[in-house]
């Protein structure tokens, strides 16, 4: 679809976010979580912003379940849905980025489409990403919301890992394997690696 003809974006003439980045002390980056519902996505992006909080970054988080309640509660879990739903937030991760803010997003971002659509969006150089790697097993004896339970009682449809496949990043930035390190240990291996890219340094 073209573009409508009576939109005059104002970009050149804004702060640029260098001015924001150099205000706030830090790199802005988002940092996104993919992985298997229970994981660990969620419990890890929180542990990741109380831990940033500490050393004085600037973060915001964007959770699956969260954004669900909000901007995109118009949508359900089709294929094409999904789609939508990691289109927007690419799209809002990229305004916070533009403010300088470190965005920690968690969502499944289920398949390789969908995550390069939101890394082409916020740009390849600006993107981490993290991939929470618990197996199905584990993840399904977590089970903390119900939700493998309903899934395998054909309650819910297309769930991932169970009614809808899950692709495994190839190469991610960073891989957290959940199924026997504690919540700390991961949190640490992630943040040794980050930190260096959000450290602000003047270019």
């Amino acid at each position: 679809m073209a573009a409508p003809t009576n939109i005059h974006p104002v970009f050149n003439s804004l702060l640029t976010r260098a001015d924001k980045e150099k205000l706030l002390s830090q790199h802005a980056r988002v940092i996104w979580l993919t992985g298997l519902s229970g994981a660990g996505k969620t419990t890890i992006a929180r542990q990741f912003e109380i831990e940033l909080n500490k050393m004085g970054y600037l973060t915001q988080i964007l959770d699956g379940d969260n954004v669900r309640t909000g901007i995109n509660n118009n949508l359900g879990f089709s294929e094409d849905d999904r789609f939508e739903n990691i289109r927007r937030i690419a799209e809002v991760s990229k305004l916070f980025l533009d403010c300088g803010i470190i965005c920690i997003n968690s969502f499944i971002s289920p398949t390789k489409k969908i995550r390069q659509m939101a890394r082409d969006i916020i740009g390849n150089e600006n993107f981490i990403e993290v991939y929470v790697n618990a197996s199905l097993a584990v993840c399904e004896k977590r089970d903390t919301k119900g939700l493998y339970q309903k899934a395998r009682a054909g309650e819910i449809r297309n769930f991932t890992g169970i009614g809808a496949p899950f692709e495994p990043p190839e190469h991610p930035d960073i891989e957290l394997k959940t199924d026997t390190p504690t919540i700390a240990e991961s949190v640490a291996q992630g943040l040794e690696m980050i930190l260096p890219l959000i450290q602000y340094k003047k270019f």
